[in-house]
């Protein structure tokens, strides 16, 4: 079966709508049960594909995992198996966040080189080498990354790159070593600090989170517990770029992590877009008819997240000017420029820089999701495009974003999704 949204454009949008807990720090959260056994349990969780597929990862190890609401139990106690198949890994990148935790609790793992969106080269060899350094043995077979030890020793580790993942990977392998690591160049981002946090309340001890330099004091066992997922800063982003579509709408965004948001917001203020408080976590956008060519350049946080960029570049086809787009994390990041192009954005890609020239009407036509942040912008140009637009591989879009058409026509956005059998598969 295939799935596509029909996007009808030109509608304003008006109501409420509610950031649900961030994907990137469920993910980590999810593989960080590993370290203790018993009963977990995680709120705010959102159901997202990616979601779903850590749990088929967590189920084929032994756990046992139930939703009640955003609710999810977790029992870690009849984990007994330290492989992940290479049908499950190769659906989602984050299955390499297992490497660290089974390492660690279990001494040993075995996991195929994972999956995930094709936005560029994102190498396991810091998460390798950091590991190394633990005192893991390490090998290569079949395509499979296999660490064994009996209990990791704490180490000095320097990241060759602030690499989020790595860094969480790290956090949570060293929680359980033996002695102290030292965590050097490390990810700064909002959901590094929330999984120190968890792994604070498990009884780890760490300092240092949200700085370049993390230090960890490694337990000889950690402790099951209840924690809440921070709301999804990306998905925040997301709605922040869906207020601003139209000058007409009046959009409350709820649970917006504003703190968080600092880079974005401040990009919002160039174009002359001001996001205003409503009352204590809801906020909402105030944009005249014109809106101003800003330059972007993206950085690890708190710099400009590069999840956003496709999202912001949708506005600036309506800005009045010249805009630039430098990315400086992902080489494939601008995949989405073409199907772009198709709904009429002037905007040229040369390397790693983006121009927009605008303001362009945009106007409907087939298009196809190249990620998961490419999906959601092209849904969003379809909104503000003449005409309908139809939109394909959106299950890209809903590995990161939960129920996402049906929170767009709460708001009187016009989107159906269709899904219907692939023509290959009636051959058969």
């Amino acid at each position: 079966m295939e799935r596509k949204y029909i996007i009808r454009g030109g509608r304003p949008l008006k109501g409420e709508i509610e950031v649900k807990g961030a994907k990137n720090a469920a993910l980590p959260a999810l593989a960080c049960t590993l370290l203790a056994k018993g009963n977990f349990l995680l709120k705010n969780v959102p159901k997202v594909r990616d979601v779903f597929c850590m749990l088929k990862i967590l189920e084929h190890l032994g756990a046992k995992a139930q939703f009640e609401g955003t609710n999810l139990q977790i029992d870690t106690s009849g984990i007994k198996r330290t492989d992940i198949p290479y049908e499950l890994a190769s659906q989602i990148r984050a299955s390499i966040l297992f490497l660290g935790a089974l390492t660690a609790a279990y001494g040993e793992a075995v996991i195929p080189r994972p999956g995930g969106c094709d936005i560029g080269k994102r190498p396991t060899d810091i998460h390798e080498k950091g590991l190394s350094l633990l005192s893991a043995e390490l090998d290569f077979k079949h395509g499979n990354i296999i660490t064994r030890a009996k209990r990791l020793k704490g180490a000095e580790i320097i990241l060759d790159f602030p690499s989020v993942t790595a860094t969480e990977n790290l956090l949570m392998a060293a929680s359980l070593a033996e002695g102290e690591t030292i965590l050097k160049n490390a990810a700064k981002e909002p959901e590094v600090v929330f999984l120190a946090e968890m792994l604070s309340e498990m009884g780890a001890e760490i300092k240092g989170a949200g700085t370049d330099t993390i230090f960890i004091k490694g337990k000889k066992r950690l402790h099951p517990l209840k924690i809440k997922i921070i709301p999804d800063r990306i998905e925040g982003g997301t709605f922040l770029i869906l207020s601003s579509l139209f000058p007409e709408n009046e959009v409350i965004i709820k649970n917006l992590p504003i703190d968080y948001l600092e880079t974005p917001c401040l990009k919002l203020k160039e174009m002359g877009i001001e996001v205003k408080k409503v009352d204590r976590n809801s906020y909402t956008v105030k944009r005249s008819k014109k809106i101003w060519p800003v330059e972007i350049v993206t950085a690890p946080y708190p710099g400009f997240p590069t999840d956003l960029q496709p999202l912001y570049a949708v506005l600036l086809t309506q800005a009045e000017g010249t805009s630039i787009i430098r990315e400086n994390l992902f080489e494939n990041r601008f995949q989405y420029a073409f199907e772009l192009k198709r709904l009429g954005a002037k905007i040229n890609v040369e390397d790693r820089v983006a121009v927009i020239t605008g303001p362009t009407p945009l106007s409907g036509s087939p298009v196809k999701a190249t990620d998961l942040r490419a999906g959601a912008a092209l849904l969003l140009a379809g909104l503000i495009a003449e005409n309908t637009t139809t939109l394909y591989r959106v299950e890209l879009i809903e590995r990161g974003y939960e129920n996402l058409p049906q929170r767009i026509r709460a708001l009187g956005g016009d989107i159906e999704v269709v899904e219907e059998e692939n023509e290959d598969s009636k051959k058969f």
